[in-house]
């Protein structure tokens, strides 16, 4: 799919993809928390389908509440600096939390969402990510659940954005950026 400014769209993740792993990790996640009643605590902007589809599917009591980092300025580069823009609402003392993130990279932002969340007192912390890149780690982190590998390139659709576009999209997307002097 070829788009403006030079950018092509190239498919990795189908729909189809999608819906049976998500399924398969709520099942994951129901049959490792038993009764207990977790916080699914979703990093936006990103996780909002990812969110959306996972709670649905995991059919279980669940507080739900988010947060929202900034690491990324307007580019696809992570500036490696974490802020929280929005906390968490919801009393994480002695809970499980199981934060549901789109897409870990570096891990810097994973860490310091860890060790932030950590101080909080939370019984335990799981991370749920629809997509680990293992490869571009610059600090090490555990993901405990893990939707799809994806070694390299630049992701978009099913949350995940370039420059707050391509959100929408069902599936997930390499970006391309191609030479703008083509002829």
């Amino acid at each position: 799919m070829t788009l403006s400014n030079n950018i092509t769209l190239h498919p990795v993740i189908s729909p189809e993809q999608i819906r049976a792993r998500v399924g398969q990790l709520a099942d994951s996640l129901k049959a490792d928390l038993g009764d207990e009643r977790p916080v699914l605590l979703g990093v936006l902007k990103g996780c909002f389908m990812f969110f959306t589809d996972l709670a649905r599917q995991l059919d279980l009591d669940a507080d739900i509440d988010f947060v929202r980092l900034a690491s990324y300025g307007a580019g696809i580069e992570s500036s490696g600096r974490v802020h929280m823009v929005k906390s968490p609402e919801v009393e994480l003392k002695g809970r499980t939390v199981i934060i549901v993130e789109d897409i870990v990279d570096t891990g810097l932002t994973m860490r310091w969402l860890i060790d932030h969340l950590a101080q909080l007192g939370p019984k335990r912390i799981k991370v749920c990510a629809f997509i680990d890149k293992p490869e571009r780690r610059q600090t090490p982190v555990e993901i405990d659940y893990v939707g799809f590998h994806v070694p390299e390139g630049f992701l978009v659709g099913y949350g995940l954005d370039y420059n707050e576009k391509y959100r929408n999209l069902a599936g997930v997307f390499e970006v391309r950026f191609e030479p703008s002097d083509r002829k």
